[in-house]
């Protein structure tokens, strides 16, 4: 585990951190952002996004980079770790009048190097069809905003498909486009198609096929992102009104849900396997949720602000039969990463199935994932066994400091229970540690209830895990009024004042929907480290390295460890991106 600096290195830029698996380091020659590499100043601006694409060139280097940085859209060869960008060379730039870009999709399935697919959604509520290496604009979708008129906050392809796409807007609605259809010159009229909890699907009514072939509306609010999973079938969307709403998307049938600890959800991931969905928000919190269970099975805090993305990284999380704290890499190309490597998905699948059997020789499970936010802070986390499985031995658990309730229900209970906290807990740990007191898990039957000396001794192991660890939460205030820092484990009764949405939360807090704080483990990040002087907005894991960017369209390399030698170091001027060794 990285141990962090003291004193007054709290607020240098860090360019560099350590994990078990080596060290990652900032390559500034790889540093990308607009040609004159000046800060964009951000105020009022949408989030800097990232997309990438792979060509497979012959050239060996068909890797591609798309950003957008105020009203402009850039599009450059993505060298990474190899060799440094050259930023006078931009294969396509387009600067837009009126409206911004705020995200964009590249179509993996088409892609050649010819010719690419580019989907670029705007603040006025337009998707835009461009090819950036043949320079052509071939379509324009809600042109006349006639079907919505707010910002468009994310925009996919359907996973498998060249000609489908699904659109979100801060309306609350999503809507299914075909590229090869037009979108009339009327508003479109709707019948319903399918109604559920909290969301309705409608069909287009008209006599010929015209876009959008289906309209969303989910949730109270803004939608502010949504993943397809793994395999396609399923759609994880997160909305302002802090709910996560996962749903077959071939069957418009909601699968699962789930309620933030405060504020709205702003990120969403699937794990590789698609077992697991990791969600951000304004509560400060990483949540990870079960995909099969349905259920919250842990919360992390590390974030002294709004999380802003969360991703797996597929090349660290290892299914392996062997001692957990050995480090398994993975030697996937570029290329599984993208297709979320089914085959990759399928072997986890059946080694996870090993898991549960009477081998001598138990499975290893770390899931790794990733979180930046706008505190300017990247945190990395390692989903354990311990977590995954809770039906261990206390021993086991103990073996895995960056899980700080590590406390495990008897060994004959059942494991997928939702946790309950018990009668006999210790008082909670002290708050420097943003650590609420161990929870106890309750599998229907008074017997489970783990007397107060287990507990007590988990929590002081818990304690002395952190002994090497500073205490982050007197660096500064939190940038936000609402902040994990600002509330005890036992002000939850308190949440309905913090709570803007429409939702009851007295209603849902201590629910499966959402638990309390003690009732579920709190991870602790792996590494949490202040890498920008603007919040962050991009967080994407490679074969090679971590790509990162912050408000001030600065798009970092982060080489991973050993590849960080490949590159040559011609002498540059040193990029304005405030790095500090």
């Amino acid at each position: 585990m990285a141990t962090e600096g003291g004193g007054k290195e709290m607020n240098e830029i860090k360019t560099q951190f350590t994990t078990r698996e080596g060290l990652y380091k900032l390559l500034p020659h790889s540093e990308y952002s607009r040609p004159n590499r000046v800060p964009f100043n951000s105020q009022g601006s949408n989030p800097v996004r990232v997309s990438f694409v792979n060509l497979n060139d012959q050239s060996g280097n068909g890797d591609r980079l798309c950003f957008n940085v105020g009203r402009e859209l850039y599009f450059y060869i993505y060298k990474g770790v190899r060799k440094a960008a050259d930023l006078s060379k931009p294969i396509d730039k387009r600067i837009y009048k009126g409206t911004q870009p705020t995200c964009h999709d590249f179509n993996h399935l088409t892609a050649t190097a010819e010719s690419v697919s580019l989907l670029v959604g705007f603040s006025a509520g337009q998707v835009q069809l461009i090819d950036p290496i043949k320079k052509e604009t071939s379509k324009l979708f809600n042109e006349e905003r006639l079907i919505d008129k707010a910002r468009v906050t994310c925009v996919k392809w359907v996973p498998g498909s060249e000609s489908l796409f699904l659109v979100a807007h801060s309306s609350g609605n999503m809507y299914l486009y075909n590229v090869e259809h037009t979108c009339g010159t009327t508003a479109p009229h709707y019948q319903l198609l399918k109604q559920g909890e909290s969301f309705a699907v409608h069909t287009c009514k008209s006599k010929s096929t015209r876009n959008p072939l289906l309209k969303w509306t989910v949730g109270e609010g803004a939608l502010s992102e949504f993943a397809f999973s793994p395999d396609g079938k399923f759609l994880a969307c997160v909305s302002q009104d802090g709910f996560l709403r996962v749903f077959n998307f071939d069957s418009v049938e909601l699968h699962g849900t789930m309620k933030s600890y405060f504020g709205g959800l702003l990120c969403v991931c699937w794990s590789p396997d698609g077992k697991y969905i990791v969600t951000g928000g304004e509560d400060d919190l990483v949540t990870v949720w079960s995909f099969v269970d349905c259920r919250v099975i842990a919360r992390g805090h590390g974030h002294k602000s709004w999380v802003s993305v969360v991703a797996f990284d597929p090349y660290t999380t290892s299914v392996e039969e062997s001692d957990p704290m050995e480090f398994s890499g993975s030697d996937e190309d570029f290329q599984d990463l993208l297709h979320f490597g089914r085959d990759r998905a399928n072997s986890t699948q059946s080694r996870l199935s090993k898991r549960n059997s009477t081998d001598s020789r138990p499975v290893s499970v770390t899931y790794r994932f990733g979180s930046v936010g706008q505190d300017t802070q990247l945190c990395l986390w390692d989903l354990t066994e311990d977590i995954l499985f809770p039906h261990q031995p206390l021993s086991r658990a103990r073996t895995h400091t960056n899980v700080m309730n590590a406390t495990s229900p008897p060994a004959g209970s059942n494991g997928n229970s939702v946790t309950t906290p018990g009668n006999s807990v210790p008082p909670p740990l002290p708050r420097s540690n943003s650590l609420p007191h161990s929870a106890v898990s309750n599998a229907g039957s008074k017997s489970s209830v783990m007397d107060g000396a287990i507990a007590s001794g988990v929590s002081k192991f818990a304690t002395l895990s952190l002994h090497d660890r500073k205490e982050r939460h007197h660096e500064k205030d939190h940038k936000r009024n609402h902040s994990m820092g600002h509330i005890s484990s036992k002000s939850s009764d308190k949440l309905n004042l913090v709570t803007k949405t429409k939702t009851d939360p007295a209603k849902t807090l201590g629910t499966p929907l959402c638990p309390r704080m003690e009732d579920v483990p709190l991870l602790e990040p792996l590494i949490c480290k202040k890498i920008a002087h603007e919040r962050l907005t991009v967080l994407i894991f490679l074969e090679d390295c971590i790509v990162t960017a912050c408000q001030e369209g600065f798009i970092c390399t982060w080489g991973r460890p050993g590849k960080v030698g490949l590159l040559s170091s011609p002498n540059q001027a040193s990029s304005p991106g405030g790095t500090v060794v």
